[in-house]
C-alpha cells in the first residue's frame, strides 16, 4: 500500500513515484520520477533519488545521500551518511543466483561507509564493506572489502591510489590539493587523515 501524499512531511515525492507503508523518510529528501521505495525502509534527511530508482524492502540509507538514475538498492544494502551512487551502478544480493532456486535467506549484507562514491555502471558484489570516502571508478567491479580513502578501478577492481575526503586524488605527498589536509599510509597499507 502506498503512503498518502501527506505521510512524509517535508519530503518531495514526484506523482509518478510510489512509497510503500511503512517507511521512515527524513525531511528535505527528494524522490523523483518513477521511483519505488518498498516497505520498512529507513531513509535519512536531505537525500536525493533520481529517476527509476528502486529501494528495499528494509534498506537503511543515511543522511545526505545521492542515488542517481537507474539504481536498485536491495535488502541487505546499507548506506551511511553522504554516499553517492552513480547512474546505473549495481548492487548484488546473492553470490550464486539461479532463477530456479529461491535464495532470499542468503542475502549478504553490503555496507557502504560514510562519504563513499560509486561511479556510473560500477558493480558491487554483495557481502563486502566499502570504507569511508573510498572512490569506486566508473565501470569497476568490486569483489572484496575496500579500505577507507581507496581509489578502486578495473575488473576486478584493485586499488590504484588514494583519494581525500574531498574526492581528490592524492599525490605522493598525500596532501589533498583542494583542502590541504594531510594523510599518511599506515603499516597495514591503509590511509588515515592527520589532525589539523
Amino acid at each position: 500500500m502506498a503512503s498518502p501524499p501527506n505521510a512524509h512531511p517535508g519530503v518531495y515525492i514526484h506523482p509518478s513515484s510510489y512509497v510503500d507503508d511503512p517507511c521512515q523518510i527524513g525531511a528535505g529528501t527528494k524522490i523523483w520520477h518513477f521511483t519505488h521505495i518498498l516497505k520498512d525502509c529507513d531513509i535519512g534527511e536531505n537525500c536525493s533519488f533520481g529517476q527509476n530508482v528502486m529501494v528495499g524492502p528494509a534498506v537503511r540509507i543515511g543522511r545526505n545521500c545521492k542515488i542517481q538514475n537507474n539504481v536498485s538498492l536491495y535488502n541487505g544494502v546499507e548506506l551511511e551518511d553522504g554516499v553517492f551512487c552513480g547512474p546505473s551502478c549495481v548492487f548484488t544480493n546473492v553470490n550464486n543466483p539461479r532463477a530456479e532456486i529461491e535464495r532470499k535467506d542468503e542475502f549478504a549484507r553490503t555496507l557502504i561507509k560514510r562519504g563513499a562514491t560509486i561511479g556510473a555502471n560500477a558493480t558491487i558484489v554483495c557481502g563486502h564493506t566499502l570504507g569511508e570516502y573510498c572512490f569506486i571508478a566508473a565501470g569497476a567491479v568490486v569483489t572484496m572489502h575496500v579500505p577507507a580513502y581507496a581509489l578502486m578501478a578495473g575488473v576486478p577492481a584493485r586499488r590504484i591510489g588514494w583519494v581525500s575526503a574531498a574526492g581528490r586524488k592524492l599525490g605522493s605527498d598525500l596532501v589533498c590539493p583542494e583542502t590541504g589536509r594531510h594523510y599518511r599510509e599506515t603499516s597495514d597499507d591503509r590511509l588515515e587523515p592527520l589532525n589539523g
